[in-house]
């Protein structure tokens, strides 16, 4: 394939609001984590709440999407000069000739969650305030985002569970080569919700410690919420040293079960190595791997099996979602942020919480930081149903 230059990116998560944050965080191996006080929740585990987001207020004419996954959304836009930059792409391309591909798995059902609290006792009906197709359709988030910014090109919500915002990616680079548009806005946002957590604590999935990927006692996840964003385009002629491009995407669906991987990880080996041939490289290549990793016995053991297969056991890696939580839709951007921090710092960041590593799984992970300079580093993102996305990320030099 060829390369996308990631012209401008942020992300906003519970370990920090912008890069600089979020960075601080990774190097002192700090989680977001905390016990769950999320509104009317009583299940004992831990999430990863972004804070401020009650605060944010959106533009007036904008106000009728209104709801949690929209502030959040809106929050991310803010750090790291992001809205400008936005801006002068818009200058550069057009407006018709920017696309917005963004990632969610609920988007703003919270916000249906509170309207059925006030529904009519005798009709059933919601408010007449309620709006569902601002809020809680998934088509919101990527509908506020290019009324936000005031683009007129291809909008386009993915929703595959946690490896939405990472297939963006994908979507965006395929408009993109068939010449459709020029650049486009990817990301992810996910926010905190009823439905997200009763339902991972339904299924026996929620860990009521911080969650501990390929620890030894690993028991389940820690939901988060988080929004990120790239601008991705061609890249020019020259490049700084410290450019960050997207160089391989690999995507497979295995569809082995409805909410569990494949033993062997066979759906995850074939994304990961669809990423390396579109990339060009041999396994050798990739310096440090983000790897999905969330915590469960089963996801875990999975991942382990399909990143030995292709990579073998000395490839350096970790999870990052024991600072960060699950933050499901929003992951796949998330770390693809995080990915381009690490290389723009020369930071592998150590996986938060997990103290005894898994003895059976037989990937290399590390759980402290480890600080060198790299060129190439692969995430991981695996979704229910099978629907698995990994993408390459190199530094310019």
């Amino acid at each position: 394939m060829k390369p996308l230059l990631l012209e401008s990116f942020t992300a906003s998560s519970c370990i920090g609001l912008g890069l600089g944050p979020t960075l601080a965080s990774l190097l002192a191996q700090r989680s977001g984590l905390k016990r769950c006080d999320f509104e009317t929740v009583k299940i004992d585990t831990h999430i990863g709440e972004v804070a401020g987001v009650d605060d944010v207020r959106l533009p007036g004419e904008l106000a009728r999407f209104d709801c949690r996954n929209n502030r959040l959304a809106e929050l991310a836009l803010r750090q790291d000069g992001f809205l400008d930059a936005a801006r002068s792409a818009v200058a550069r391309w057009g407006r018709k000739r920017i696309g917005v591909f963004i990632g969610t798995s609920t988007a703003g059902i919270l916000q249906t969650e509170l309207a059925y609290r006030e529904r009519d006792l005798v009709t059933g009906a919601l408010p007449a305030a309620f709006e569902y197709g601002a809020t809680h359709n998934s088509f919101s988030v990527a509908d506020y985002l290019r009324q936000r910014l005031q683009l007129e090109g291809p909008a386009v919500a993915v929703s595959c569970a946690c490896a939405s915002s990472a297939k963006v990616f994908s979507s965006a680079r395929r408009m993109i080569e068939a010449g459709l548009i020029d650049a486009a806005l990817v990301g992810g946002v996910d926010s905190l919700c009823l439905t997200t957590l009763y339902g991972f604590h339904s299924l026996q999935l929620s860990s009521t410690a911080p969650c501990r990927p390929f620890d030894l006692t690993r028991d389940g996840i820690s939901i988060g919420e988080a929004a990120a964003f790239a601008l991705l385009e061609r890249p020019p002629p020259s490049l700084d040293a410290d450019d960050i491009l997207l160089t391989g995407i690999g995507e497979s669906s295995d569809a082995y079960h409805m909410s569990a991987p494949h033993p062997e990880g066979h759906g995850a080996r074939r994304a990961m190595q669809a990423a390396l041939v579109a990339a060009d490289l041999d396994p050798g290549s990739i310096d440090y791997i983000n790897l999905h990793g969330t915590g469960t016995p089963s996801n875990d053991r999975s991942e382990s099996h399909a990143v030995t297969s292709v990579f073998g056991p000395t490839t350096p890696s970790s999870s990052t979602k024991g600072a960060t939580g699950h933050t499901l839709g929003a992951a796949g951007a998330l770390e693809a942020v995080i990915s381009a921090i690490g290389l723009q710092s020369g930071l592998m960041p150590g996986g938060v919480h997990t103290t005894q590593i898994d003895p059976t799984l037989t990937t290399f992970y590390i759980r402290e930081n480890r600080r060198s300079p790299m060129t190439r580093v692969l995430s991981n993102s695996f979704g229910f149903g099978g629907t698995n996305c990994s993408l390459i990320f190199t530094r310019a030099q």
